[in-house]
């Protein structure tokens, strides 16, 4: 059986898609843009594209077809740090096992908290973030904080990010009712992997790479993969993503819900200049622009390690998630938890209230959303990659948008928020082309704003 990430056939790949030519890149953008899928080489001659005018048609086709797929929404979450134990020495992370500080571990009282501190900020959805510690934070302990949440607060999706875990281990996830299952390859380059991940359990390369096999076997429909990009050359990340969703779609009918593209930032005891391959602003652009254009129906999620600027330069080009309000530290969303110093797991550069984003995005004309009726409704895995393929998301996801931004008006709003926001909520359903789905969804609003909750199509 072939390795799944082949580094010489890959490197061959990139070789080949230096210096393309103008016509061979406008006959790429052409099938781009009619969202026909692009091969390995013409994906390679996207990242090396060089001219200008080009480039920014690169950008341009991007956000067409992210606007045609997702409409004007984006989707709302906040990380959640339960514990900073680990036994890995990750030489990019903060919570490596060599920097001494003093570790913490939530209680399942700290978690409600914590949970209820995140809804108040007005988040229906999580990211439940544990360090790998077997002795610390077995997947009991993850299992019970799962509970605790969905059982003491309104919280209504936790997806999760844990180690690469056994079967039996996903299967427990699964049936607690988790949402996308995500990891992080950090980088496909076996070479630069092992180099990140001395000594620990983390360093093994195939057991990571393969967990969404074994999450697929335990029953998770929703995976979410990822890479940190600046750990090795980007144009093979990016290449390597690729090929890692087609293998998942070959063998299971469907490949990642979502793909994460965190850059490399400061964190405690590293430095950024033992990094050769940081990735400029420029490149950064290139690699969230390509993959939307070679895998246009994926969710590209992008988290508060970037600029305010950055960040809404990429929304308009591709990026369809964002984590808002984030704090990466353990207990970070409740002051008085903070006993004692201890870093966070690398340096936020949008520091934004969760207010402020959703008022940035309404005044770019997005629609923040906080909606998690797929996962509930079962439009999960390949069932809801057809919704997306088939264009109906603009039926039911734009609606369910519009109403869970009500939700948030209403609960969490101050007055700026109340009067840009309703307006905003009623212009934008007024678009909606199916009449029926136009009714019930102004009717709902008008349920919402009279005391009703949780509302979806």
């Amino acid at each position: 059986m072939n390795k799944m990430i082949d580094k010489e056939y890959i490197n061959k790949i990139i070789k080949a898609g230096e210096n393309p030519t103008h016509d061979e890149i406008q006959s790429i953008l052409g099938k781009a843009s009619r969202r026909i899928k692009l091969n390995h080489v013409e994906i390679s001659m996207l990242m090396s594209a060089y001219e200008d005018k080009q480039v920014e048609e690169i950008y341009e086709i991007a956000g067409k077809i992210k606007r045609e797929i997702y409409g004007e929404r984006v989707v709302m979450f906040a990380p959640l740090y339960i514990s900073n134990f680990c036994v890995n020495n990750c030489k990019y992370c903060g919570f490596r096992r060599d920097n001494k500080f003093p570790r913490k571990k939530l209680t399942q009282d700290e978690i409600k908290e914590q949970a209820i501190q995140l809804e108040r900020l007005g988040h229906k959805r999580l990211a439940l973030e544990v360090g790998e510690s077997p002795k610390e934070t077995p997947i009991e302990y993850v299992l019970e904080s799962i509970k605790t949440i969905y059982d003491n607060s309104s919280i209504r999706r936790i997806n999760v990010n844990v180690a690469a875990a056994s079967v039996d281990d996903l299967k427990k996830l699964h049936e607690i009712g988790i949402g996308t299952y995500i990891l992080f390859q950090e980088t496909y380059d076996e070479d630069a992997f092992k180099e990140m991940h001395p000594a620990s359990i983390k360093g093994n390369y195939d057991y990571h790479l393969h967990s969404f096999d074994r999450a697929f076997e335990a029953g998770i429909e929703d995976v979410g993969g990822g890479v940190l990009f600046g750990l090795s050359d980007y144009k093979f990340e990016v290449l390597s993503l690729i090929i890692h969703n087609e293998y998942l779609e070959d063998k299971y009918g469907c490949g990642f819900h979502t793909i994460s593209v965190p850059r490399l930032k400061k964190a405690e005891g590293m430095s950024l200049e033992d990094y050769p391959h940081i990735v400029s602003d420029k490149e950064f652009k290139r690699i969230v622009t390509v993959i939307r254009l070679a895998v246009p129906y994926i969710g590209i999620i992008l988290s508060t390690r970037e600029t305010k600027d950055i960040r809404e330069e990429l929304i308009d080009h591709g990026v369809s998630q964002v984590s808002a309000g984030s704090k990466t530290d353990v207990g970070g969303y409740h002051d008085e938890i903070e006993e004692e110093h201890a870093p966070d797991q690398f340096e936020l550069s949008d520091e934004r209230s969760v207010m402020e984003v959703t008022k940035g995005l309404i005044d770019s004309g997005y629609i923040p959303s906080y909606c998690t009726a797929c996962y509930r409704k079962g439009r999960t895995g390949d069932r809801f990659m057809q919704l997306a393929k088939s264009g109906k998301i603009g039926l039911i996801c734009e609606p369910n948008a519009l109403m869970t931004l009500t939700e948030y008006i209403m609960d969490y709003g101050d007055k700026e928020l109340m009067g840009i926001g309703l307006q905003f909520v009623l212009e934008h359903a007024e678009t909606i082309k199916n009449q029926t789905v136009k009714g019930k969804l102004k009717d709902n609003i008008n349920r919402i704003i009279n005391g009703e909750r949780d509302l979806f199509f």
